[in-house]
């Protein structure tokens, strides 16, 4: 197996890795589902009102923001519960912060979907 070989295979391997990933966290996260549902809506609604491709890249990137953040959350969630399982004061101010990044970024998504399609509803 040559160096090339090898980079190739971990890159597959990564990919391999993220989607199991992003398969669990729509599998058994509650607000991941509800985030990954507003998503097939908004989609069904960017085709529904064929908004622009502007619009497109801007929706495309809200999800992806969101989606993002609140995976991070999860992991952070997880990995604080993993290291003190018992609540703890720091901790909770940990997962307090990682939840106001999801918040951040559900509210630029909201306003992102508000500018894209007001206009077209009213």
């Amino acid at each position: 197996m040559t160096k090339k070989d090898s980079f190739l295979i971990h890159r597959l391997k990564s990919i391999n890795y993220a989607c199991k990933g992003a398969i669990l966290l729509i599998k058994t996260e509650a607000s991941v589902q509800i985030q990954f549902a507003i998503a097939v809506i908004v989609t069904w609604a960017g085709i529904y009102f064929d908004i622009s491709t502007t619009e497109w890249i801007l929706q495309i990137l809200a999800i992806g923001l969101v989606m993002s953040v609140e995976g991070l959350n999860t992991a952070i969630e997880k990995l604080a519960d993993f290291i003190h399982p018992e609540d703890h004061k720091k901790i909770g101010v940990i997962k307090d912060v990682a939840a106001g990044a999801v918040f951040f970024a559900a509210l630029a998504a909201i306003l992102v979907g508000l500018i894209i399609y007001f206009p077209k509803i009213f």
